[in-house]
């Protein structure tokens, strides 16, 4: 997942924030040594710190429905993780550096989200949002003067920039659908004779065999199967295209 939101901010900020611009996009640590072998306009994404969003984590398991709107899966719900990256310019010049900060700063803010469109790999085949947010104060353990400390830099301007991105938990598929259905026989039932012997009077016809609701697959007859559980209520709503009433999957992961 982490590579994927590297992908996706570095194909969103070469291909539209810095469209058009020679600057160069790396994800290094800003070391002085990194700093001695840079020889271009360079914009740095320096992926600094990974946390789970304990907020959002949720318990249970998500239903997974077929066209049918039977169970076909169960999933754990995601779990989200905020990736925090310290975003700075590296020009000859600190106003230039200023200028490309707030090309960035312009550009990033009109986001709340990552594109749908530009979403790749699990992200995009989980169909979720993907938050993103750009200078807000971070936490206050999360110090920016103490990353440049342990990075061995002097203080520099910088943004922050945090993506809050889901990664999918594990699938646990549900088991085999029954086909065969409760069968009822019956016998002739005895009734008690009122006749001279003082006996009982078999009366009724042949023995009867009945399947009680569920027809029978080997004799050709079709139903649903029988033991798996159906979208109902407001989960069999959401399985259903507005303005035709028909089941749709929900294809997300």
């Amino acid at each position: 997942m982490i590579h994927e939101v590297d992908e996706v901010l570095h194909a969103l900020l070469t291909e539209e924030v810095l469209a058009g611009t020679d600057v160069q996009l790396a994800f290094d640590a800003p070391t002085k040594e990194w700093e001695a072998r840079r020889n271009a306009p360079t914009v740095n994404l320096f992926l600094y710190d990974i946390r789970e969003q304990m907020a959002r984590r949720r318990e249970g398991r998500i239903e997974e429905y077929d066209p049918a709107g039977l169970v076909v899966a169960e999933h754990r719900p995601p779990r989200y993780f905020t990736l925090s990256y310290l975003v700075t310019a590296w020009t000859a010049r600190p106003q230039d550096e200023h200028r490309l900060l707030s090309v960035l700063l312009a550009g990033l803010v009109t986001y709340d989200v990552l594109p749908a469109e530009r979403l790749v790999g699990s992200l995009a085949g989980l169909g979720l949002t993907v938050p993103l947010s750009v200078a807000v104060p971070p936490a206050r353990d999360r110090g920016l003067a103490d990353i440049w400390s342990a990075l061995g830099g002097s203080l520099k301007p910088s943004l922050d920039l945090v993506v809050t991105a889901p990664i999918a938990a594990s699938t646990v598929f549900a088991v085999q659908p029954v086909t065969d259905g409760l069968r009822l026989r019956t016998g002739r039932r005895p009734v008690a004779g009122t006749g001279a012997g003082g006996g009982r009077d078999d009366r009724g016809g042949e023995p009867e065999t009945r399947r009680l609701r569920y027809p029978d697959p080997a004799a050709g007859e079709t139903a649903g199967p029988v033991g798996i559980r159906r979208a109902r209520g407001t989960a069999a709503d959401r399985q259903r295209r507005p303005g035709t009433g028909g089941p749709i999957r929900d294809d997300r992961r």
